[in-house]
């Protein structure tokens, strides 16, 4: 086991140096001048010749990514000019925030989509498999921003159950009440799409495995109905929904930009919308190289949790 963690360790290099240079060029090709659009009125051709100095973009691309990737690699991931402190200090306090909105949502997703699925392949064709296909298709329909802004409009604006925006309370507040109060409908509203697809993947999984010859024996043993489904084919079907959970995992890390900009949440998706409206580089790009860091860990330890279910994954 620890032969293959290795191996995925380093297989993840060439795709972590791949997203500096994806991530580099992207901001590099931005159309106009980074100096000019920081300066606003006080673009003065001095001015902006001293802070392409400064910012270093008066060197060529490539001395440029190399220069950047060099002081990445020590831990040095520059300075935001527009929030005037590190860039590795500003990311990690946002993400924070982005790690509970998106592990929250994981795990909404992760709970109620195998139940959905498991409960959906063990009556196939009756009026429960019929309800969650409906509910499965509905939820996998609706775009997660849209989702917030009705549920914002019905619960926190009509009802008043729950707030508008936020993470904690302008005045008083600030605990974990606080908190899961703020917490709810954001998390609901990304988790919606990512249940419906691992509530599908997870039906087709449990589908096949209740057909094989080892659940019919179990049956023929006289096992009862629910020990076959829930700890049995269920076992069985996570070899193929774990990787299922990994891909959903990116797609609510990724979906959490849209729902913070709509509750106003201060994670990682916000503070890059204002660092690109901005055009603070360092910003945008030490963000993006962590989240996108933190995913591809997230990934091997999903194929590490494959692999221990089914050790034929590691040959």
């Amino acid at each position: 086991m620890g032969s293959y963690i290795v191996k995925r360790l380093l297989s993840a290099i060439p795709v972590l140096l791949g997203i500096t240079v994806i991530v580099f060029l992207i901001m590099a090709m931005i159309p106009g001048d980074p100096a000019t659009a920081i300066l606003g009125s006080y673009a003065t051709p001095e001015n902006v010749a001293k802070l392409n100095r400064d910012l270093g973009l008066d060197e060529p691309l490539v001395a440029r990514y190399f220069i950047w990737l060099g002081n990445m690699l020590q831990g040095d991931f520059g300075r935001s000019f527009s929030l005037n402190r590190p860039v590795l200090d500003e990311v990690t306090e946002r993400f924070m925030a982005t790690l509970i909105l998106a592990g929250t949502s994981f795990v909404l997703c992760a709970l109620f989509g195998i139940m959905a699925g498991v409960v959906s392949a063990a009556r196939q064709y009756g009026w429960a498999d019929r309800g969650i296909t409906f509910a499965v298709l509905l939820g996998i329909s609706i775009p997660s921003f849209f989702l917030g802004m009705m549920m914002i409009l019905i619960f926190a604006v009509h009802l008043r159950w729950f707030p508008v925006s936020g993470m904690y309370a302008i005045y008083g507040g600030g605990d974990l009440a606080d908190l899961l109060h703020h917490l709810v409908m954001p998390a609901v509203a990304l988790s919606v799409v990512a249940t419906g697809v691992v509530a599908r993947l997870a039906r087709s999984a449990m589908l096949e495995v209740l057909r094989q010859d080892f659940i019919r024996t179990a049956r023929a043993k006289g096992v009862g109905e629910g020990r076959v489904v829930w700890r049995h084919a269920l076992k069985a079907a996570m070899v193929s929904i774990i990787p299922v959970l990994g891909i959903q995992a990116g797609f609510v890390l990724s979906g959490a930009v849209y729902i913070e900009m709509v509750f106003q949440w201060p994670g990682v998706g916000r503070m890059l919308v204002d660092a690109i409206l901005k055009r603070d580089i360092l910003l945008v790009q030490g963000g993006v190289v962590i989240v996108a860091a933190c995913y591809v860990l997230f990934n091997i330890a999903v194929d590490v949790a494959q692999s221990l279910l089914d050790p034929r994954i590691k040959t």
